[in-house]
């Protein structure tokens, strides 16, 4: 039961600065230098996923169709790939992968036949409402991205990209991936 009043506001989260302060509060050698930056960096990955979240969620797909998507689209013109080359591309084990391409078949955004060339092979293929869903996914992407970095012009976006690549490069040698890869497909 909560014990806040009516007209009390609720908690938020706290500001990073705040946040920073509390860390150092109870762990006075940490750098708030380094804590700034991560807190920030975390907290923008959040958000970010979340608005991404609501914009597949506006277009009827789950994040789990649109790593299919993309990987097709990935793959190149014809946008066909055969459902083990899927599951190796986005770590599923087959059985997730055949699931998974179930429910798009059945919603149109990919087809799945046998290769001509090979009776044995199967191969998915992307449709065109599913390119469109692709398409529309990253027309809606790119207005929030722009937004999001509108007061980075010129420079200085040449010279954030440049650190977070390096960023990105140690944390890839140093940390595994939750399936123990060490390099970024996407």
């Amino acid at each position: 039961m909560s014990t806040r009043k009516p007209d009390e506001p609720a908690a938020s989260e706290l500001g990073i600065a705040e946040q920073v302060a509390l860390y150092q509060r109870e762990f006075p050698t940490v750098d708030p230098q380094v804590e700034t930056i991560v807190s920030t960096l975390s907290r923008l990955s959040r958000r970010m996923n979340v608005a991404y979240s609501r914009q597949l969620a506006v277009l009827g797909i789950t994040s789990a169709e649109w790593e299919v998507l993309k990987a097709l689209v990935f793959a190149g013109s014809p946008y066909r790939l055969g459902p083990s080359d899927l599951a190796k591309r986005l770590g599923l084990t087959p059985a997730a992968m055949t699931h998974r391409i179930d429910r798009m078949v059945a919603d149109g955004l990919v087809t799945r036949e046998r290769d001509e060339a090979n009776r044995v092979r199967v191969i998915v293929e992307l449709t065109e409402p599913g390119r469109d869903k692709w398409l529309e996914l990253m027309r809606m992407a790119a207005v929030f991205e722009a937004d999001l970095l509108q007061d980075i012009t010129g420079e200085d976006r040449g010279a954030l990209s440049a650190m977070l690549g390096r960023m990105m490069r140690r944390i890839e040698r140093s940390q595994p991936d939750a399936l123990g890869r060490t390099e970024d497909l996407d």
